[in-house]
C-alpha cells in the first residue's frame, strides 16, 4: 500500500481511531500471510558486547551485569533441543561478541543445519567476508534494526558507531541474499513522531524480509535510566502501518510489548503482526540477557513458553506455523 510521510503521521498521531488501524491491519495480514503464526526459537547465547549503545542493558559499561557466553556444544545441544520440540526456525542472538570469529560461527551454523531448522543470525555489525561465510554455512536469514534513521539521534545514542556503516551492512546482507530483517525502537528520547515516519518509508524501500518494532523501555543501569518510555499503543500503530506499507512481510509481536501490557504480544498478533519468538535459552541465562527490565517469562522453560503461546495463539483463532515460515515475495501489490 502507498502511503505519503504525511499519512503515516496523521495515523501514528490517531489515538481516537486506532483500533481502525489495527483491524485493518489485521485484515491485510490475513489476506497476504494468512493465519499461520509462525514461532522461531530464540537462543542468547552471549550477553558480551562491545558497544556502548545507551539504551541497552547488555553495553560494555554495564559493570553491575554478570556475564555468560555459551560454548559452542551448549550452543548447539540447546539449538537440538528446540528442534526436538518443533521449532523449524531457530535464531541466535548475542552482543557483539567477538570471541565467536568467523570460524567458529560457520562450525556452529553447520552443525545447527542438521537439525533441519533455518537458521537466522541475530550478532549484529560483521564484514563482508563474514556475513558471505555465514551464508554459505548454512545461514538462512539475518536480523540487525537500524533503530531509528535520524542520524544525529543515532549518533548520539550509539557512541563510537556509525550509522551510515550499519547501512551498509543492510545493504551486503541483501547483495548476499539472505532474508532481511530489520526494525526500529519507538519511544526513543528525543524521537519525534516525523522521525518514525521516515523509519517506517526507510524499511519499505529496503526493503526488508521482516520488520520487529518494539517499543524503547529504559533500564535501570544505563545513561538513559530515567528517560520516559516509549507507549505500547504507539509502537502497535507503528507496528500496523508497517503491516499496511510491507503486507507479506513476516512481522513479530515482540516480547517487549509484552513487558509493558500482560497481553502485548497478543494485541501484537491482533493488530498485523504473524510471528512469535519465544525463548529457548535455558537457566540462568535467559535472566542475564537484560536488553532492557521487566522481561517476560524468565523461570519458564523452553516447553512452557511454547505450550502459553502455543494455548494463546489457538484462542485467537490462528494457527502454528509447520514449515520454515519464510518470506514469499509478492510481485505486486494491488493498490
Amino acid at each position: 500500500m502507498q502511503l505519503s510521510k504525511a499519512e503515516i503521521i496523521r495515523h501514528l498521531e490517531d489515538e481516537e481511531h486506532q483500533q481502525e488501524l489495527f483491524q485493518k491491519a489485521d485484515a491485510i495480514r490475513h489476506q497476504y500471510v494468512g493465519d499461520e503464526v509462525h514461532l522461531r526459537g530464540l537462543i542468547e547465547f552471549s550477553n558480551i558486547c562491545r558497544n556502548q549503545c545507551l539504551y541497552c542493558g547488555i553495553r560494555c559499561g554495564n559493570t553491575k551485569l554478570l556475564r555468560y557466553r555459551m560454548l559452542e556444544d551448549e550452543l548447539i545441544e540447546t539449538a537440538r533441543k528446540a528442534a526436538v520440540l518443533g521449532f523449524k526456525t531457530v535464531v541466535m542472538q548475542s552482543g557483539e561478541d567477538t570471541y565467536y570469529t568467523q570460524v567458529r560461527l560457520c562450525r556452529v551454523i553447520e552443525a545447527i543445519k542438521k537439525f533441519n531448522v533455518a537458521v537466522t543470525l541475530s550478532i549484529g555489525e560483521r564484514d563482508y567476508a563474514d556475513y558471505k561465510a555465514f551464508k554459505e554455512a548454512g545461514a538462512d536469514r539475518y536480523l540487525m534494526r537500524i533503530e531509528t534513521t535520524d542520524k544525529k539521534l543515532y549518533h548520539k545514542l550509539n557512541p563510537k558507531m556509525s550509522w551510515q556503516h550499519r547501512y551498509e551492512c543492510l545493504l551486503a546482507l541483501k547483495e548476499l541474499h539472505y532474508e532481511l530483517g530489520s526494525g526500529i525502537m519507538v519511544g526513543l528520547p528525543e524521537q519525534s513522531i516525523e522521525s518514525i515516519a521516515d523509519d517506517l518509508l526507510f524499511l519499505k524501500k529496503l526493503p526488508v524480509d521482516m520488520a520487529g518494532i518494539g517499543p524503547f523501555i529504559p533500564h535501570p543501569d544505563t545513561p538513559l535510566a530515567h528517560q520516559q518510555g516509549g507507549k505500547l499503543d504507539l509502537s502497535l500503530r507503528t507496528m500496523a502501518l508497517m503491516r499496511l506499507l510491507l503486507p507479506d512481510i513476516n512481522i513479530p509481536a515482540t516480547t517487549a510489548m509484552e513487558s509493558l501490557h500482560p497481553q502485548g504480544r497478543i494485541m501484537a498478533l491482533k493488530a498485523g503482526a504473524n510471528v512469535v519468538m519465544p525463548n529457548v535459552t535455558e537457566g540462568e541465562y535467559r535472566r542475564l540477557y537484560e536488553l532492557y527490565p521487566g522481561k517476560i517469562c524468565i523461570n519458564d522453560t523452553p516447553q512452557q513458553c511454547r505450550n502459553c503461546l502455543s494455548v494463546k495463539i489457538k484462542m485467537l483463532g490462528r494457527t502454528i506455523g509447520t514449515g520454515y515460515g519464510g518470506h514469499h515475495k509478492i510481485a505486486k501489490f494491488p493498490e
